[in-house]
């Protein structure tokens, strides 16, 4: 196998700075104008970036093959589609961050257990994935006004990004925690957050930081693909309640499902492999359940069914990082 760079280890190109001129952007002129500049940024890297685009093409025309009914194909027409709702999620992010989402403009779905276990005192486990737009997780808060919800992120700017969206939000009731690998120190971190009632959210699509951490195989759209076992084994000691979530916009309005998935994972010993790989496919199913309501907001942009590799090439992860921090 190549020696390369794992997708969540390439140079994040000016991150910061970027972001921050986009969002001033968006701020001053609003949405209209940060089209305007976006779209032809996004339509250049779907020109020169090809493995994006191949794992584009890829993913869609696995979707094609799996729900015909849905009319899409891994055409470059469809590929480029996929793009541009990537750009519309990037516009929605900051609208996120600036605060300009209110709670008229989200739909929700599975609310009232959510809240039903918050109010019990203890936190919760969130399994997100990088389909949809989490960072409208940012709302959540305002379920409750005591609610404190933290995201674990693999960039290696979580602090910077944590005072640059406070900056512009007088709510701080969002933390970014930067981990590359999920450690005992992480576990202890989290079940202090999870004693204080407060809101984890894990992704749990993208195999771990470390090549040498554990994953498992899952069936995703008739194909083998590769899973992160530590999201689900960090939920497991955290002894609590663990919910999937997931942020889509459709018709024009973000609905956030809720989705409860235990009232705590656990994995004996004895049975640990198999526990845990039949808990990866349940997620998995999950994933493509809500991946169908909305194929062009799945924003994995390297190969993500290659069972014979354990991290994307070097120039899939150089992409992947410059379009999710543009």
């Amino acid at each position: 196998m190549n020696k390369s760079t794992h997708w969540a280890q390439m140079e994040e190109w000016s991150v910061i700075w970027g972001m921050r001129f986009l969002l001033r952007i968006y701020l001053i002129f609003g949405r209209t104008v940060l089209q305007l500049f976006l779209y032809p940024v996004v339509s250049y890297y779907w020109i020169v970036n090809r493995q994006a685009r191949k794992a584009s093409r890829a993913y869609l025309g696995k979707v094609a093959d799996f729900a015909p009914a849905l009319k899409l194909s891994g055409s470059a027409y469809w590929s480029y589609r996929h793009f541009i709702s990537f750009a519309n999620a990037i516009i929605d992010k900051l609208a996120a961050w600036s605060g300009a989402l209110s709670l008229a403009d989200v739909e929700y779905h599975g609310r009232d257990q959510l809240l039903a276990d918050t109010n019990k005192g203890r936190g919760i486990v969130l399994l997100g994935s990088h389909l949809g737009n989490l960072e409208v997780c940012r709302v959540i808060a305002h379920l409750d006004k005591k609610m404190r919800i933290n995201v674990l992120v693999h960039t290696r700017h979580a602090e910077k990004f944590n005072r640059l969206v406070n900056r512009y939000s007088d709510d701080s009731r969002l933390n970014l925690i930067q981990v590359t690998e999920i450690t005992a120190a992480t576990s202890i971190l989290l079940s202090d957050k999870i004693a204080k009632g407060e809101l984890v959210i894990i992704t749990a699509d993208r195999i771990p930081v470390n090549n040498h951490q554990r994953v498992s195989k899952a069936d995703f759209m008739r194909d083998n693909a590769l899973f992160p076992q530590g999201p689900f084994i960090l939920a497991s000691l955290m002894k609590c309640p663990v919910y999937l979530l997931f942020c889509l916009k459709q018709q024009g309005k973000h609905v956030i499902y809720f989705e409860h998935f235990s009232n705590g994972l656990k994995f004996s010993r004895k049975i640990r492999e198999q526990a845990i790989k039949q808990t990866i496919q349940q997620y998995a199913e999950k994933l493509q359940h809500y991946c169908l309501k909305e194929p062009l907001q799945w924003f994995n942009f390297y190969d993500f069914w290659d069972p014979g590799k354990s991290g994307a090439s070097e120039d899939q992860e150089e992409t992947a990082a410059r379009l999710k921090y543009l």
